[in-house]
């Protein structure tokens, strides 16, 4: 006979005990991935994953059966949540606030796969990031994605902009351009994003689009420049997503952004094994946010729009 499952482990994590049940219990069938694997990625991922969480209001998806049709979205802290668990209050709902790793494992003993963050730090009303949502219509697509990417950082690399890439964790990639701290609002983003847009959609019409209808789109990739607001969120850096092959929003050294770059390549059980050999392709997203000459580009932009 087998060994029984376990039915709960208690884990200390900076003086607190997290409680872990159904250590056993399968999550990503697919890829053999159960609970306490997706426990120990959190662990071991938690200084990568927790500098983007920090101080901002998250809402996750949980899974209550692993990956499958059953998930709801979560805003509201639960009245069950321990002690060391932080909440912000914004707009009547009690948010959780992901500050430490024992908030972490917490969550992800209650099967919240996906983290999406908003652009904003909770202490104040400035984003602290542009973030460029690129979305094909499928990953039979992804390549437009990649177009769109290499063709905003050559854009940002004009402008002498720091720009950083990952993939969404499931068809599409992300630019992320980080902001010097309180100095560029929402309205003034929306300057540069739509900028972007437009340059892309002149560039290739026949590869992007802006049109918000999916239908409409056709077989264009979507430069969702409108998704960089106040109150909408994105998937987090280094975030499982809830497909069945476990993928993760996984941030990419610009050198390998190619032609052949597939959003397959990163599910959840080669991420340590890539960091070990890669490194962290965000290591220096916070703190090129003070050498950003965005002021000058949101001024010509102002000044463009008049």
């Amino acid at each position: 006979m087998g060994k029984p499952a376990k039915e709960q482990l208690n884990v200390q994590v900076n003086g607190d005990v997290v409680t872990i049940t159904s250590p056993d219990k399968p999550l990503w069938p697919t890829v053999g991935v159960n609970k306490i694997e997706y426990i120990n990625y959190l662990s071991k991922m938690a200084s990568y994953i927790l500098p983007f969480l920090r101080d901002r209001a998250l809402t996750v998806i949980r899974y209550p059966h692993g990956v499958g049709e059953e998930r709801f979205y979560q805003k509201n802290c639960p009245d069950y949540a321990p002690e060391y668990v932080r909440t912000v209050r914004e707009e009547d709902i009690d948010y959780i606030v992901c500050n430490n790793l024992q908030t972490l494992l917490w969550l992800g003993n209650q099967l919240a796969f996906e983290f999406h963050i908003p652009f904003r730090f909770t202490h104040n009303t400035y984003p602290s990031e542009i973030v460029m949502d690129l979305d094909p219509p499928s990953r039979n697509d992804f390549i437009l994605s990649v177009e769109a990417a290499l063709m905003i950082k050559e854009v940002c690399d004009n402008l002498h902009l720091k720009s950083f890439v990952k993939t969404s964790g499931n068809k599409g990639m992300q630019i992320y351009i980080p902001l010097p701290d309180n100095q560029i609002s929402f309205e003034e983003s929306r300057l540069f994003t739509e900028f972007l847009a437009h340059y892309l959609i002149e560039r290739e019409p026949r590869w992007f689009t802006i049109e918000r209808l999916k239908k409409n789109r056709g077989n264009k990739c979507y430069i969702d420049y409108i998704q960089h607001a106040e109150g909408k969120t994105i998937i987090a850096p280094y975030s499982v997503r809830g497909n069945d092959d476990a993928l993760v929003a996984a941030p990419l050294h610009w050198q390998e952004v190619s032609q052949s770059l597939k959003p397959e390549f990163f599910p959840l059980p080669v991420m340590e094994q890539r960091m070990k050999e890669k490194g962290n392709p965000f290591e220096t997203f916070f703190t090129s946010k003070h050498s950003q000459p965005i002021t000058a580009v949101i001024s010509a932009l102002k000044e463009k729009s008049l």
